[in-house]
């Protein structure tokens, strides 16, 4: 879209300089930071869907027998697919606003457009993305550190199955890799009355064969790095939009209307 609403503005500067004014507007940084929440929050809500479906089978094969073994997590895994839904929703929404605002703010520091001006109620727009943008980086932050959880599970359990196969090579001894467990109540996936909820030895060996494990702890380093993307994103967000608001309230106590 072009700002620019007076046509003889074009003709006067040149087809050259107008663009070159037309890319001088642009928000680079807010640009780079949609993109990156975009594609983070794409990959954080297509993987994690996937994570949970996989893991809701995982743990009923192997670490839970009855349904009331696992039913918190079950129950968390059914709401917290909903509300991956509308994560989606929302972070395309703010990124528009946000994107937006970026297309305002860079406008009006660098006095581009002559219809782009800063006023008080505009500058308390921009103080409030800033600090609802810190307050979704605070919330992804815990995010991004409660999805480290499940990638780490899943990264001893493999390790752990790798010990448990150099041990049966080495030996045939079912006593001397019997006792190498991993045990999802450690982690609080399951509770302590749920049984057996840890594997043990061989078997947990033959689990992680299954592609069954090795899709569920793809889609879990997906889930992971896209929450640090997104978290990334809005930490861009900020540090942009906190820049073009210093500007506007420095050039305001200067006198200079922009």
């Amino acid at each position: 879209m072009f700002p620019v609403k007076q046509p003889w503005l074009c003709k006067a500067l040149g087809c050259y300089d107008c663009c070159v004014r037309c890319l001088g507007a642009v928000p680079y940084a807010s640009l780079a930071a949609t993109l990156l929440c975009y594609a983070g929050v794409a990959l954080f809500c297509a993987g994690g869907h996937q994570a949970l479906t996989h893991t809701d089978t995982l743990v009923q094969m192997h670490f839970a027998r009855t349904l009331q073994d696992y039913m918190v997590l079950a129950d968390f895994i059914k709401y917290f697919q909903y509300v991956i839904y509308g994560l989606a929703s929302f972070f395309f929404l703010y990124g528009i606003l946000l994107l937006a605002e970026g297309f305002y703010t860079t406008s009006a520091v660098k006095q581009t457009f002559g219809e782009f001006r800063s006023t008080q109620c505009s500058r308390c727009l921009s103080l409030t993305f800033i600090v609802v943008t810190f307050v979704l980086a605070v919330i992804w932050l815990v995010v991004f550190v409660f999805a480290a959880i499940p990638v780490y599970f899943l990264y001893n359990m493999a390790e752990t199955c790798h010990a448990v196969n150099i041990l049966s090579e080495t030996t045939t001894s079912l006593s001397q890799h019997g006792w190498v467990c991993v045990d999802a109540r450690q982690f609080g996936l399951l509770p302590w009355s749920a049984t057996p909820g840890k594997v043990c030895g061989m078997t947990m060996a033959n689990i992680c064969k299954t592609p069954e494990f090795y899709v569920t702890y793809d889609f879990y380093i997906a889930a992971f790095a896209g929450a640090g993307i997104t978290l990334l994103a809005l930490v861009l967000y900020i540090v942009a939009t906190t820049y073009n608001y210093a500007v506007l309230r420095f050039l305001g106590r200067k006198g200079i209307r922009c």
